[in-house]
């Protein structure tokens, strides 16, 4: 819906496209992605994510790690009902054999357990394996708590890892473990929320993993010289699950495990039976040639090793990523999105029915909303990036007057004081303790303020960083994976900068004054004054906030910065839209006020100044502000009886009811000509739709005209009537089907009220005299449908009018 212009001197920014993606990387301080790294390390070991999952909560965490932190649940507690943090419909059906998860997982548990040994410093050889495991339910809440003994360099709690038993090999050990999260009852509990999940059968795998996180986290290391394996790439492939050292070159990689065998690992843990029949084994990829060495700066440190899982073929960094395909259909490509299950899926899935009853969105277009709604919040956190940016600049001046005003006041006070000789010598050194005391305070309050500003200027700049590596991937269903989460995240660190965060907490100036007039038997008394209260000054509209809809207009101003006479509040007047007398509208503490319920189509004037316990100060500049030349609106919900039912955007109106039910526009009027249509969309069993015009307090449970509150026109299939205070006019004949086009012409200038279908006036003006403040009013049941049409320049070419019948 478009709005009006305010005036020349408020011109209105240009409109986002929504296809383009801004470039933020100019507010990003430093090396480029150094404030990126906390957004790619795992919560767990404190490391750049390595094969990540998403949790049903939007966190993301390590694979291996997540294996570490898996609870199982006692047999006794597993009629306890699992949290259900998401709906997976689609996923849960397309997802692997648990075999095959057990057999893909395999590298991921050894990297896990190596991970538990490390952090827990050898706990997982150790006698103390049997950790008391608990999991409470809290009431459906999803929460649960679960207490391992050993922690991560990040504080997380994590499981370790259960010692093989005597005589078995250590792959056994690991697919025993990895199977036992499948074929029992177990919970994972986000380490960063805190909330916990089931796992189903397919154990963790269930979960999807997070590529687009992971491309990312590649180019990441590649970019700061500390990709996995940079420096010794192997010459060959190796095995990711040989117990021997050093490890089997591998003879094939399963596409679906996305692991490499040894000719005896590939025998043992994926037979080609089974769950496993239907995996693809291929001749592994030629590993990548080293690249060159890249020099580390200083201050830069290198990603420990966390016993991570290895990607296929050593160093797959630097491999170019295959395009996912559908799980269950290996041959096709994602190509819909599911919205209910919120999971790409593939043509085939849903020609088997299993979305049947899902809201189903093409998957490019889904791509490039969700990645539109992600760039626009992303303009908002600019913004404020920017502003703080300038706001330190401001700080760091603000610094430097404090301490060359400071240095003012010193002297100043030194030379009242020698000129008091030895009666102000004891005094002095009191006021320059106060003096000193201030210019601390002052800079205290300054430099804490920088300290809070440039923490949450970090933070905002890490998550841009990371927010604009996401936008830069072409993987729409990895992209779809993470766009909620990261449009919430970056909407709550734009609603950070709450109002009053920019603006300094004191002033560079010091109210410090000193009166040397007294008498010299009042030296001991001697002590500062604060200054006088003067008058605030004068407010500074701000333009760019200042607007027009319809007949409102939304002004908003500030007080000038640095000032030393704060006002109490404001007042702000607003001429009669006609060049007549200025006269209050709004009188408080607020810097932001629309008025409604003004003229269409006329200039306003408009002017604010402030007032506190000294006096009311000085005007501000005037601005003026141009109102609608028509009116735009809708159905107001709001208004409408509860048995009204609104649609489109509140343009489109129907009832529950076989009764007639009234409904209201959004808009008022009081002064000028206002034309509006509705058109018929449903029309069943020749009912009695009524059009017209209300006042606010009309009575919503019967036909529109029957109470002295409404002017309206009642038709049905053959003829019409006019109806005011429950007396029916005018019978003409000609009456509404489905589409026909009623329209409705107020005219406030003569004070007249006139009816159309289908651009021909039926009968002749319905009401004179009307006088005050109408609202657009209908009054409908459940066998008829209407659409309304504002904005409409009032027609020259109506037919004339119908004769009028008895």
């Amino acid at each position: 819906m478009p709005l009006p212009p305010v005036s020349a001197a408020l011109t209105s920014p240009a409109p986002l496209l929504l296809t383009s993606e801004p470039d933020h990387s100019s507010l990003v301080p430093g090396a480029p992605g150094a404030a990126m790294e906390e957004e790619l390390k795992c919560p767990v070991c404190g490391s750049l994510f390595r094969e990540p999952i998403i949790l049903p909560c939007s966190h993301n965490v390590c694979l291996p790690c997540a294996r570490t932190i898996a609870v199982q649940t006692p047999d006794g507690e597993q009629h306890l009902p699992p949290p259900l943090l998401l709906s997976r419909g689609a996923a849960a059906a397309a997802a692997p054999p648990p075999d095959q998860d057990a057999a893909a997982g395999a590298t991921c548990g050894g990297a896990g357990a190596s991970t538990a040994g490390g952090l827990g410093g050898g706990a997982a050889g150790g006698g103390d394996h049997a950790d008391k495991l608990s999991l409470y339910s809290e009431t459906d809440s999803g929460y649960g708590s679960y207490t391992p003994s050993l922690k991560s360099p990040n504080g997380v709690r994590v499981l370790p890892m259960v010692p093989a038993p005597p005589g078995s090999s250590a792959a056994a050990a690991r697919g025993a473990a990895c199977s036992s999260l499948c074929s029992s009852s177990s919970s994972i509990t986000c380490p960063q929320c805190h909330r916990s999940a089931s796992l189903d059968h397919r154990g963790l795998r269930g979960f999807q993993r997070n590529r687009l996180l992971e491309g990312i986290v590649q180019r990441y290391q590649q970019g700061r010289g500390v990709a996995a394996g940079a420096s010794a790439a192997p010459a060959v492939a190796i095995c990711q699950l040989c117990d021997r050292t050093p490890p089997e070159p591998a003879a094939t990689l399963c596409e679906q495990c996305d692991v490499l065998y040894c000719a005896t690992c590939q025998l043992k843990c994926h037979p080609s039976r089974g769950p496993f029949a239907k995996h693809r084994l291929v001749q592994p990829p030629p590993p990548p040639a080293p690249p060159e060495a890249t020099p580390v700066s200083a201050g830069t440190s290198t990603a420990p090793n966390t016993g991570g899982c290895r990607s296929p073929g050593g160093a797959g960094a630097s491999a170019p990523r295959k395009f996912p395909t559908c799980p269950e259909h290996e041959m096709e490509n994602y190509s819909m999105y599911c919205v209910s299950c919120r999971s790409p899926v593939c043509f085939l899935c849903l020609e088997e029915g299993r979305h049947g009853k899902h809201e189903v969105k093409p998957l490019g277009a889904t791509w490039k909303q969700h990645k539109a709604q992600l760039s626009q919040a992303l303009n908002g956190v600019s913004d404020k990036a920017k502003e703080a940016k300038e706001f330190l600049v401001q700080l760091k001046n603000i610094l430097q007057q404090i301490q060359e005003n400071g240095l003012d006041y010193e002297a100043c006070l030194v030379a009242q004081c020698d000129a008091l000789v030895d009666a102000l010598t004891r005094q002095k050194a009191k006021l320059l303790t106060k003096v000193t005391k201030e210019r601390e305070h002052k800079l205290k309050m300054v430099w804490d303020q920088i300290n809070h500003c440039t923490l949450k200027l970090r933070q905002s700049t890490g998550l841009m960083e990371y927010c604009l590596e996401v936008i830069k991937e072409d993987d729409p269903s990895g992209f779809l994976q993470i766009s909620d989460a990261l449009i919430k995240r970056v909407q709550v660190s734009q609603e950070q900068w709450v109002k009053g965060a920019l603006e300094p907490k004191v002033s560079a100036e010091f109210d410090l004054t000193l009166d040397s007039e007294p008498l010299l038997q009042a030296i001991h008394q001697l002590d500062f004054v604060q200054m006088k209260c003067r008058v605030p000054p004068v407010p500074l509209l701000q333009l760019e906030k200042c607007c027009t809809r319809n007949n409102s207009v939304t002004l908003a101003w500030r007080t000038p910065p640095f000032t030393h006479s704060p006002a109490d509040g404001y007042i702000l007047e607003l001429d009669d839209g006609d060049g007549g007398q200025f006269r209050e509208v709004y009188v408080g503490k607020e810097t932001l006020c629309t008025i409604d319920g003004l003229h269409f189509n006329s200039t306003y004037n408009a002017r604010v100044k402030a007032f506190n316990s000294s006096g009311v100060g000085p005007y501000s500049k005037t601005v003026v502000l141009q109102t609608s030349d028509v009116a735009w609106f809708t159905f107001d919900p709001n208004s409408g009886h509860r048995d009204i039912i609104l649609s489109n955007d509140n343009q489109t109106a129907t009832c529950s009811s076989y009764d007639d039910r009234v409904v209201l526009g959004t808009a008022a009027f009081s002064k000028g000509v206002h034309y509006w249509e509705l058109h018929v969309d449903r029309y069943d069993n020749h009912p009695d739709p009524a059009f017209g015009v209300a006042r606010a307090s009309v009575v919503k449970d019967m036909m529109l005209g029957k109470d002295d509150k409404a002017w309206a026109m009642y038709v049905d299939n053959n003829r019409s009537w006019f109806m005011h205070c429950n007396s029916h006019t005018n019978r003409t004949e000609g009456g509404v089907c489905k589409g026909a086009t009623v329209g409705v012409l107020l005219d406030l200038n003569k004070h007249t009220l006139t009816f159309f279908i289908n651009g021909q006036q039926q009968g002749p003006t319905a009401f004179s005299h009307v006088d005050g403040v109408f609202m657009p009013a209908l009054s409908l049941n459940r066998n008829v449908q209407v659409t309304l049409h504002t904005g409409l320049e009032v027609p020259t070419n109506l037919g004339r009018p119908k004769l009028a019948g008895n």
